[in-house]
C-alpha cells in the first residue's frame, strides 16, 4: 500500500501517548526488546483494558490494569512494487522475513513485560489499492500466499493475516473494491475540499501522487501525463486507504493500531519500523533488504544495491543483497 501519513482511519481505539515518541520503535530495538515492548504494553493498556487512562507508563500499571491478551493490527504487506527498480520480484523475499522475524519478537517480548503477551494481526491491503497501483490481483495472490508460507515455515506463532478475503468472500475482486469504496470510504467531494483546504490532507495528497509517479515503470505516455494521471489516483488511494482503515476498526474494534510509518505524538496509531532505512517511509515491498559490511541490515533501492553489493539466492530465487562495498 501507498505511504498512509496521517489518513484518519481507526478512531477506536484512541491512544495518547504524552510521553512516548511513537517512531521509536525500530528494528534497531531488536537489541533492546523489552524496552520495545513496554513501550507497546503501556500505550496499549487503556484500549486493552476500557480504561481511559493508566495510571502511568510503567509495567506494573499495565500488569493492574489489563488481563487478556494485547491485540495489535499492522496494515500492510500488500504486493511487492510494480517497478523493477526498487525490488527483486513479485515474492516476499529477506526484507519481508526479516520484517516479520521482527514482529514476532516484539510480541514474544511483550510476554517478557505483560503476561498475557501479544499477538499481531497484519493486515494485508494489496487488493484494496491493486487496481490503483499498477499491480495484477493474481501478483497480489502470489504475494499473499508467499507472505503465508513465510510465516508458518518461520513459526511465527504470533503472527496471523488479515484481508479482503475474510471480509468479502470469494467475490471478485473488482467487486469486493467496489463495495469496499461503496461501504467504507468517504465521498470524493469531501477529499477534494478537504486538499483545498491543505494542512494533512494535502500533504498526504501531494506524497502520495510523488509515491504513484515513482512507482510506474513503463508508462507509455510523456512525465506530465503521467503525473496528471497519479493525481487522479492519488484521491482514490486515500478513500481506499480510509475505507480499509475503517474495515480494520469494525472487525477488531478493541486492537490496538499499528503504523509503519511515522506518528505525531498522541496520534492514534503507533508508529513502528520494520528495518532499519536512510528513508523512514523504506517498507520491505518497495526495496531490497542489503546486508551490510558492519552486520547490519537495512532497506533501500535495488539499483543502490546493485551498486553496492551482490545478490543472494535463497532457494534458486533472489533474496536480497550482500555488500562488497561501504555505502
Amino acid at each position: 500500500m501507498p505511504p498512509a501519513g496521517t489518513t484518519p482511519g481507526v478512531a477506536t481505539p484512541a491512544i495518547t501517548t504524552p510521553d512516548v515518541a511513537t517512531p521509536a520503535i525500530t528494528a534497531s530495538t531488536t537489541a533492546a526488546p523489552t524496552a520495545a515492548a513496554s513501550t507497546v504494553a503501556a500505550v496499549a493498556a487503556p484500549v486493552v483494558a476500557g480504561a481511559a487512562t493508566t495510571t502511568s507508563g510503567s509495567t506494573p500499571a499495565v500488569a493492574r490494569t489489563c488481563a487478556r491478551i494485547l491485540s495489535l493490527v499492522l496494515p500492510g504487506f500488500p504486493c511487492k512494487s510494480p517497478n523493477p527498480a526498487k525490488v527483486l520480484g513479485r515474492v516476499p523475499d529477506e526484507g519481508e522475513r526479516l520484517s516479520l522475524r521482527f514482529l514476532d519478537g516484539l510480541c514474544a517480548a511483550v510476554e517478557e513485560v505483560y503476561a498475557p503477551g501479544a499477538r499481531m494481526l497484519i493486515c494485508s491491503d494489496g487488493h484494496v489499492f491493486g487496481d490503483l497501483i499498477g499491480v495484477p490481483d493474481e501478483h497480489i495472490d502470489a504475494y499473499a500466499g508467499g507472505l503465508q508460507a513465510m510465516i508458518r515455515h518461520e513459526r511465527l506463532g504470533h503472527l496471523s493475516v488479515f484481508d479482503l478475503r475474510d471480509v468479502l468472500g470469494d467475490l471478485p475482486y473488482d467487486d469486493k473494491r467496489t463495495l469496499v469504496s461503496e461501504r467504507y470510504a468517504p465521498p470524493l467531494e469531501q477529499l477534494r475540499a478537504e486538499v483545498r483546504a491543505g494542512e494533512d490532507t494535502l500533504r498526504l495528497y501531494r506524497g502520495i501522487t510523488r509515491f504513484l509517479v515513482d512507482d510506474t515503470a513503463d508508462f507509455a505516455g510523456s512525465r506530465s501525463a503521467l503525473q496528471c494521471a497519479c493525481r487522479q489516483r492519488a484521491y482514490g488511494v486515500i478513500q481506499r486507504s480510509r475505507a480499509w482503515s475503517n474495515i480494520i476498526a469494525a472487525h477488531h474494534p478493541r486492537s490496538v493500531r499499528l503504523s509503519i510509518h511515522p506518528q505525531r505524538r498522541g496520534a492514534a496509531k503507533l508508529g513502528i519500523r520494520l528495518l532499519d532505512a536512510r528513508d523512514a517511509w523504506a517498507t520491505p515491498w518497495h526495496s531490497v533488504a542489503l546486508h551490510r559490511l558492519d552486520g547490519g541490515w537495512e532497506l533501500t533501492r535495488r539499483t543502490d544495491a546493485e551498486r553496492l553489493g551482490r545478490l543472494v539466492l535463497r532457494n534458486g530465487q533472489p533474496s536480497h543483497f550482500e555488500a562488497t562495498t561501504p555505502a
